[in-house]
């Protein structure tokens, strides 16, 4: 059997922040039908995790599931989110692309915040793209997006 990579349990799901927000643990989470690692059928409900999103003041429950096969826990995330980010992808490109464009960081988000971004967005091109795409890091970002990375991770596999 061929497990698919960890990164596939989290699952983005359409879903309408301040209405998830507001009905907590009563919102209507779609189930999936089968489990992504083992492909299994049968996914039971897990609970949930609370989380925390950039304008939304409290903590907002991302329902879990488990495949009683593989044991896997697969939670449900908002599209529009990069994994363990609070912010969201259109707001991280936008910080990106002030910054790099105009040289000023957006209000209303702290600086070191945007410079970790930014900091991070260097090293994943760099290490994924080549030096040759230092002086295209929007490019870069859209780019590791597309193949399934968080560009603006400050982790790295080596």
């Amino acid at each position: 059997m061929i497990f698919k990579d960890a990164t596939r349990l989290v699952i983005p799901v359409e879903v309408e922040l301040k209405c998830l927000a507001e009905r907590q643990r009563d919102y209507p989470w779609p189930k999936p039908e089968r489990c992504p690692r083992c492909q299994q059928c049968r996914v039971w409900g897990h609970g949930f995790v609370a989380v925390f999103f950039d304008g939304i003041p409290a903590a907002v429950y991302l329902k879990r599931f488990r495949c009683p096969s593989c044991r896997c826990v697969i939670r449900l995330r908002p599209k529009g989110y990069f994994r363990r980010f609070q912010a969201s992808i259109a707001c991280i490109y936008e910080s990106l692309s002030r910054r790099i464009g105009y040289g000023s960081y957006l209000p209303g988000i702290s600086r070191s915040r945007q410079r970790h971004w930014l900091r991070a967005l260097q090293r994943q091109v760099a290490a994924y793209l080549g030096e040759g795409f230092r002086c295209r890091l929007l490019e870069g970002f859209l780019i590791l997006a597309q193949r399934g990375r968080v560009p603006v991770a400050s982790n790295l596999p080596f």
